[in-house]
């Protein structure tokens, strides 16, 4: 009963330890070679796959017909999908016998599709989790077999979550991978009136506009704080890069700035005004602080 992962990140590596504690065997491991503009904070699934002695696979095109053919000659009895890239075509999807499946981090049907966990906290989810499901031709749209929710806190950061929900994704695979090798796992339809599907992002989506909400700015802030590009504007010394902000009332006898600007509070810490007229104080930032009265942008 052995199973093929396709799997990169630090989610991948902690599915290949799950697969290799619960005694199954892994043919094989597909995974991506490290992009070295990328920051790599976290594990290699292709480091711990060969101190493993599993062999390792990281084809350009994983669904061209010699990768459909070596997964054929492979035999998995089940394809297991951790944080792996690119979408599997069909010819792909019908080579294992038990099926494919992916871990996605997110309680979908909600927040199908690309980078999750930063739209999550950009939408201030008081709550996420993660889902195995099998894979279909549609993204992320697979019955579901199990998940497991963990809570979100109001200023938790795209990092504090995700180590979060890697102790639920190894629950998840703990529990539902005997089974599905098995062929007795349960399995149940999406809700398709509760889904939701967002796309990709890029690092000037972390631009912040000050005549936002002050929580939708913060909100930012922490979805897309290092390790991940970091939210940033414009400020007298150029770019400015807030990696850390705290929603505060604006004081009644501070001035009555416009949206982006800038306040020294009685201890010199910067408070910044947004478009609902409260106040977001810059607890981290790299670039040049910038001074009282001046404005972002």
């Amino acid at each position: 009963m052995s199973v093929v992962l396709f799997a990169y990140h630090e989610m991948g590596c902690v599915a290949l330890r799950t697969l290799l504690d619960l005694g199954i065997e892994v043919c094989a491991v597909f995974t991506h070679r490290d992009d070295p503009a990328e920051n790599h904070w976290f594990g290699s699934v292709a480091e711990a796959a060969t101190d493993a002695g599993i062999e390792v696979f990281a084809p350009e095109d994983v669904n061209a017909a010699p990768w459909v053919e070596r997964l054929g000659a492979l035999a998995p009895e089940l394809l297991l999908s951790v944080h792996y890239r690119r979408i599997l075509r069909r010819a792909l999807r019908r080579v294992p016998r038990r099926g494919c499946v992916n871990l996605h981090p997110s309680l979908l049907p909600r927040y199908r599709g690309r980078c999750p966990i930063n739209w999550q906290l950009i939408h201030g989810e008081p709550q996420s989790g993660v889902t195995l499901h099998h894979m279909v031709a549609r993204a992320d749209a697979g019955d579901i077999v199990d998940q497991e929710a963990v809570e979100v806190g109001p200023n938790d950061t795209a990092l504090d979550l995700y180590w979060r929900l890697v102790p639920a994704a190894e629950a998840v695979l703990r529990r539902s991978l005997p089974a599905l090798l098995a062929g007795t796992a349960s399995r149940r339809p999406q809700d398709e009136s509760r889904a939701s599907t967002f796309g990709g992002r890029t690092p000037s989506d972390g631009r912040i506009d000050w005549s936002w909400p002050a929580r939708r700015i913060h909100d930012l802030v922490r979805a897309v704080a290092p390790p991940w590009p970091g939210a940033f504007c414009e400020g007298p010394g150029g770019r400015l890069e807030v990696h850390a902000t705290r929603p505060r009332p604006w004081g009644e006898d501070w001035p009555p700035f416009s949206p982006g600007g800038v306040w020294a509070d009685g201890e010199g810490q910067r408070v910044v005004r947004a478009g609902d007229g409260e106040g977001l104080e810059l607890l981290r930032v790299a670039g040049e602080l910038p001074p009282a009265g001046a404005r972002l942008r």
